[in-house]
């Protein structure tokens, strides 16, 4: 009775393979007649989709290409898939590939910083007390002419005494050289004239600005004994500033002295300075990269404070050297291009939350925006914010090359799908065929030395192997595993 319920099982499986098997054959047909209708956009190699032919062949692999179509969903297989929810709290924004004109010009940023050249510090050259101090703190500005200070100091006073008694005695030696003395010790031209003129001694010395400027530290404070050494103040003339910016070094051969530049600072919209390149600094950033360049602007009105944030384009002519007309070009904003070691990319945004890794060639940079040499054509949109986390998504990191590395670009190549691809698509490679009969064996005993197998996909009897040999025993019995108690010894472990 078992047996019997086991020779139908057997059979009622038998049945159902067969007629899977010739449902298989009939719907390849339909499915073969439906592929040749869509349009085929490329061909791509079944294990390696960054090889694409534009005709059918055999991949470098040697196995028959597979056709890529253009209709389909899913989208192409470097395809990267993103539920639209999450693009909106990844704050993903994209921008058009544009078709435009380009000129060569560097954009950076920068600061405001004194003029080093007007830097004057103000130093007494005498031993002395300051009795009377008319600058009260740092920042204060000063105009050519204007008290400073006033010092009490008797060496001073003696200097100018020595002066009246060589003008009494009418020697021209003596009187040149208590002149040169007091010169020395910091009397100006007019008050020298002046004590020739009344011939009053005072002890009390006062200082004035020479020039205008601006205090840039203050060091004493009234009362304060002082010496030569010390330093009462600094000064600086703002009616010219440095901007120091820092450019890229893969820029630097763009760089020259006497370049015009023009700044612009988001306390005066609208409004620019112009400029020209006083000084590149001989070495490079090993933080950064970047070559230190700075930049003196003339500053009438005194707008431009220290340390203000500027904005700086750098015209790239040199002197003497003819405006070069704008060109045409593809760019991208600077954002949105991905530079490794290797390779450049960006990411294209496809639409319904479906983005494209695609490899573009880069040239040279103008303003916010950079020039695309292949890769890409004009109305596309390309991701400018998050695509480092969808470059991240598609596993860049370790499968860039078959998410679109190898591409020849994204510029001129359609949305597209293709079927994955299957094992009848490898006919080039040693796989199992569909149609071929599978084969199983029956278990014997091993004393018969034999086996059985049998094709239950088609109608061939079974078959009887022999030659197969016959277990030993013996080794069998020497081979079973053994079991020996384990006996505590009493021993801690070390």
């Amino acid at each position: 009775m078992f047996i019997a319920a086991v020779v139908v099982l057997l059979a009622a499986l038998f049945g159902y393979m067969v007629g899977s098997h010739k449902a298989g054959k009939g719907d390849a047909q339909p499915t073969a007649s439906a592929s040749a209708e869509r349009k085929v956009l490329y061909w791509k190699a079944p294990m390696d989709p960054n090889f694409r032919s534009d005709k059918p062949g055999k991949s470098p692999m040697g196995m028959p290409l597979v056709p890529v179509y253009a209709s389909g969903e899913g989208g192409a297989s470097s395809d990267v898939k993103i539920d639209p929810e999450v693009v909106n709290n990844l704050g993903v924004r994209t921008a058009l590939v544009e078709n435009g004109t380009l000129s060569q010009r560097l954009e950076t940023v920068g600061y405001v910083g004194y003029d080093e050249d007007t830097i004057t510090s103000i130093n007494t050259r005498a031993d002395g007390w300051i009795e009377k101090l008319a600058v009260k703190s740092a920042g204060d500005t000063v105009q050519t002419g204007q008290l400073l200070y006033q010092l009490f100091s008797p060496k001073l006073a003696t200097a100018e005494r020595e002066y009246l008694t060589a003008l009494s005695s009418g020697s021209t030696s003596l009187i040149d050289a208590s002149k040169q003395r007091m010169q020395a010790l910091g009397f100006s031209s007019a008050q020298i004239r002046q004590l020739k003129r009344t011939r009053k001694v005072s002890d009390r010395v006062a200082r004035y600005a020479r020039s205008t400027g601006t205090v840039m530290s203050l060091g004493i404070s009234e009362g304060a004994y002082v010496k030569p050494a010390t330093q009462i103040m600094k000064l600086a003339n703002l009616h010219t500033v440095w901007v120091l910016v820092e450019v890229d070094q893969s820029h630097a051969a763009l760089l020259h002295v006497g370049q015009k530049a023009t700044a612009t600072f988001d306390a005066f919209p609208g409004r620019q300075w112009h400029g020209t390149v006083d000084y590149i600094y001989p070495d490079v950033s090993t933080m950064t990269r970047t070559i230190k360049v700075r930049l003196r602007f003339a500053n009438p009105d005194l707008r431009l404070q220290p340390n203000m944030y500027a904005r700086v384009t750098l015209d790239t002519r040199r002197p003497g050297e003819e405006a070069q007309p704008p060109y045409g070009a593809v760019s991208i904003p600077e954002q949105a291009l991905i530079r490794t070691g290797q390779s450049q990319r960006v990411i294209v945004a496809l639409g319904d939350g479906r983005f494209d890794v695609c490899p573009v060639e880069a040239g040279v940079s103008s303003g916010d925006r950079v020039q695309i040499l292949k890769g890409l054509h004009a109305g596309q949109r390309v991701v400018t914010s998050a695509q480092f986390m969808i470059d991240s998504e598609a596993n860049v990191s370790a499968a860039a090359l078959r998410l679109g590395a190898g591409k020849s670009g994204c510029g001129k190549m359609p949305q597209a799908s293709g079927p994955a691809p299957s094992s009848s698509d490898m006919a080039g490679m040693d796989m199992p065929d569909k149609s071929m009969p599978s084969m199983s064996a029956h278990s014997v005993p091993a004393e018969s030395g034999s086996t059985t197998p049998t094709h239950p996909s088609t109608t061939l009897p079974a078959a009887t192997m022999s030659g197969m040999p016959r277990r030993n025993r013996a080794l069998d019995s020497q081979h079973k595993p053994r079991t020996a108690p384990l006996e505590d010894s009493g021993r801690q472990p070390r």
